[in-house]
């Protein structure tokens, strides 16, 4: 009986150049193989206002994970199917621990039905960067709160913050303690600042993976990822494969790895190892 199999790659360092676009030949491969049958989506950190603009030329099959689990997007209904939600304790807890840190973050939530961005204050540098290259190139509908608690409440999904890790880990220190909830701690691909995600212990990609494999009845798992915060989904994998690029511990827990994402790494394993 031929097993029905799910291929599911990480977006920035992985499928995405250094430069966070997505190669026209990696594009092509993907979609020569989906058009002959392979199931294909991505799992990813980012919102679906990156995301899904930066990979519209790629034929997703099944729904998408993004903000490392916190929502499941599916891409040919355009609507989501699973949004899990911060405990409000939980999130007024993690906004304090933020402000009591000194460091500012945005909390994503749904206001008036959009997923919005909601703030305090847009700093260090990095901060106000991240915030207006999505504005300027998403359009991305950002809120201002005069005081980021008033933002943290039960309709919150997911805080991010991004700076030197000095700054970061403190908060990181504090919000691994509080209940119902779980995070991700890591190294931006592209700038070396430190980002700090916090969701729902009840997000993450693993999760996502797994939602994936239950709900769609795949009985096979290969996933594809270069950073930190790939191991949780690397655990709910039946084939782990890390890019060449790949931080040590990704390669370290990958069964396969692939050539560097600046050399068309999935594609190039997916053209020798899927037979349709």
């Amino acid at each position: 009986m031929t097993s029905k199999t799910l291929y599911i790659s990480d977006l920035d360092g992985t499928l995405f150049d250094n430069s966070g676009n997505l190669p026209e030949g990696t594009a092509d491969v993907i979609n020569g193989l989906t058009g002959r049958g392979m199931c294909f989506t991505f799992a990813t950190a980012r919102s679906p206002y990156t995301a899904l603009p930066l990979t519209s030329r790629l034929r997703v099959n099944v729904p998408c994970v993004m903000f490392n689990g916190v929502l499941i997007y599916d891409t040919v209904r355009r609507e989501y199917v699973v949004k899990h939600r911060i405990p409000e304790d939980s999130a007024r807890l993690i906004a304090q621990a933020y402000k009591s840190c000194g460091t500012n973050c945005i909390i994503y939530k749904f206001v008036e039905g959009v997923l919005s961005a909601c703030y305090s204050e847009l700093s260090p540098q990095v901060m106000r960067d991240f915030a207006q290259e999505r504005i300027n190139h998403y359009g991305k509908p950002f809120v201002r709160f005069d005081d980021i608690t008033e933002a943290a409440d039960g309709d919150a999904l997911f805080f991010t913050t991004v700076g030197e890790r000095s700054k970061v880990e403190p908060v990181r220190d504090i919000v691994k303690d509080i209940p119902g909830v779980g995070y991700a701690f890591y190294e931006d691909t592209y700038t070396g600042a430190w980002y700090l995600e916090v969701f729902s212990s009840d997000a993450t990609k693993a999760g996502g993976v797994r939602y994936l494999r239950e709900t769609y009845g795949f009985d096979r798992v290969v996933v594809f990822g270069d950073n930190l915060n790939d191991l949780p989904m690397f655990e709910e994998a039946d084939v782990r494969v890390a890019v060449a690029n790949a931080r040590p511990e990704v390669i370290a827990a990958a069964d396969f790895t692939a050539p560097a994402n600046t050399e068309d790494g999935v594609a190039e394993w997916l053209k020798r190892e899927v037979v349709l």
